[in-house]
């Protein structure tokens, strides 16, 4: 009897420590159950070759249009383009692409997050003219990040909205949350107009059948399906995980490796993901060199994870603070090489002078990769409306319309990619409001003044406005308005907003009437991500270091 009573004794204690164990470690059981079912739902198969479409030749008459090239990069903060600070690294080939067209001192993006940028890249018009608001995200994320919540050691946490942890039912599903077919995009207006169109990489603009790229006026897309640039056990990479970051744990577990092409399944790429992405653009450049194309190469490059290939990590040496700062060194250097490779095979095929080439990003720097520097000189990250968030790289090149090591001033943004690039190929929008501007007249001295008087950004309660400028930022989440003079106080340090009532109602009234004009959210936020204003996610914040609350 004794003996068995030890026996069940260290099966109970067994069990205990099992238990004790999963509850010290449920997060990390949670986000690997619903990794595990992400893979499982969505199976990838081996690579598959892409062999893109012969263009054909242009049938028109008099000068070929121009090509369009519009090369978007993810999260690249302002100081990773060496041409406009130092950053950690040079960047040749990006800083080429400025020196020999045009370079923005005060290119702006869209929003402060990846989707409603590229939607506003996409149609000329504020997202929230068509309720694209909010990011879309799946709703299995909100009970995974309420669990993370519990764990997080961050000072300020995570919020959620008081409704359901699942959306509404009225809401939309996630593969509904995207572009409204009904808006008109960049790509639909050049392909009436007899261009070829061409999408590469990132899309986040909706996986419903009727939102993806080829629904949404592109003839051929090669659509990043996942996250992964390599497995996270390939012998070719080297991976650089954030404990400190909560999304970041979530990443690792529940992204994979996949790639489609037009209507085909999902299947692995074949190499370095932003490698890969090159490859792939070169080889559709050499097949419509003979037809006017526009080809919108979206990088995932170099948003998180943080992931390098063994060469690139070589090659940038060891001269960093830390191994994650490495990683993401090598993680510029791939995306500046494929600028690079771009170039060339536009130079290869014989139609270098004839494309109009657009770099820019979707936002600033994100604060949770832990490096303090990525947005320098200005204060702000991805997810907030500091300069840090929406002050981007931005050039364009053109060889014989646009003037080579153009410098320009005045503020412009994403909303300009679409009218700016109609109006290379002597084409007008469709749609009855643009709020973007051709830029070229402005550009080639045709016209004087500034492209915008105003600048708007929303989302949900936390919206910012500049002009004449000025900049107000306007929150609830801490209530309160910020107001600086960038023309005196560029890097935002000095708040005005006690001293110049009289601004603050300016602005405000600018801000109101843009409001009115624009349409409800076509989905709820349901989250609330606390952003450090001045520190990263691996600077320690504490509560008396000032924050701002992002909506989505």
């Amino acid at each position: 009897m004794t003996k068995r009573i030890k026996i069940l004794s260290a099966v109970a204690l067994v069990l205990l420590g099992a238990l004790a164990l999963a509850y010290m470690n449920r997060s990390t059981i949670i986000i690997a159950a619903v990794g595990f079912a992400q893979r499982t739902a969505f199976a990838t198969a081996p690579n598959q070759p892409v062999t893109w479409q012969d263009g054909g030749r242009w049938q028109g008459s008099g000068d070929q249009p121009p090509n369009i090239v519009v090369i978007l990069t993810d999260d690249m903060g302002f100081n990773d383009v060496s041409t406009y600070g130092g950053g950690l690294i040079e960047t040749p080939h990006i800083d080429a692409l400025a020196n020999e067209g045009v370079l923005f001192a005060n290119g702006y993006a869209g929003s402060a997050v990846c989707s409603t940028s590229r939607a506003m890249l996409l149609t000329g018009r504020y997202s929230t003219r068509f309720g694209f608001e909010f990011t879309p995200a799946p709703n299995a994320f909100v009970p995974i990040l309420r669990q993370l919540r519990k764990d997080d050691p961050m000072p300020r946490s995570f919020e959620f909205s008081e409704q359901q942890e699942d959306a509404p039912s009225d809401d939309l599903p996630f593969s509904s949350r995207g572009l409204p077919p009904e808006e008109i995009t960049l790509a639909e207006e050049l392909r009436q107009n007899g261009y070829r169109t061409l999408h590469i990489g990132k899309w986040h603009l909706g996986r419903d059948p009727i939102l993806r790229p080829q629904a949404q006026g592109f003839d051929e897309s090669l659509m990043m399906e996942s996250g992964f640039y390599l497995p996270k056990n390939s012998p070719n990479v080297v991976n650089a995980r954030n404990e400190f970051a909560v999304m970041d744990k979530v990443q690792w577990e529940v992204m994979s490796y996949a790639t489609s092409f037009n209507d085909s399944g999902r299947f692995e790429p074949d190499g370095y993901l932003t490698d890969y992405f090159t490859d792939e653009a070169v080889k559709a450049i050499a097949a419509n060199k003979d037809q006017p194309f526009f080809l919108y190469l979206a990088h995932w490059g170099i948003h998180t994870p943080l992931q390098a290939s063994k060469e690139d990590f070589e090659a940038v040496g060891d001269n960093f603070p830390n191994h994650r700062t490495r990683v993401y060194a090598a993680m510029i250097r791939a995306v500046d090489r494929s600028v690079g490779r771009v170039m060339q095979a536009l130079k290869d095929n014989g139609i270098d002078d004839n494309t109009l080439v657009i770099f820019t990003s979707d936002n600033g720097g994100a604060n949770y990769i832990g490096m303090p520097d990525i947005n320098k000189p200005y204060r702000g990250w991805k997810l907030s409306f500091f300069e840090g968030g929406t002050h981007v790289p931005f050039s364009m090149r053109w060889p014989g319309k646009l003037k080579a090591g153009t410098s320009y001033p005045h503020p412009i943004s994403h909303l300009d990619i679409m009218p700016t690039a109609l109006g290379a190929a002597d084409l007008q929008p469709q749609a009855t409001v643009i709020d973007g501007v051709n830029l070229l007249p402005y550009l080639r001295g045709k016209k004087a003044g500034m492209p915008h008087h105003t600048l708007i950004w929303r989302e949900g309660h936390y919206q910012a406005i500049l002009s004449g400028g000025w900049k107000m930022q306007k929150s609830a989440q801490p209530a309160g308005i910020r107001l600086f003079n960038l023309n005196d106080d560029p890097f935002e340090q000095s708040d005005l907003s006690a001293a110049r009532a009289d601004k603050v109602a300016e602005l405000t009234t600018l801000l109101d009437d843009h409001n009115r004009a624009q349409a409800a959210p076509l989905w709820s936020s349901n989250i609330s991500v606390p952003i450090w204003i001045d520190k990263s996610l691996a600077d320690n914040p504490t509560l008396e270091d000032e924050y701002v609350y992002w909506p989505n």
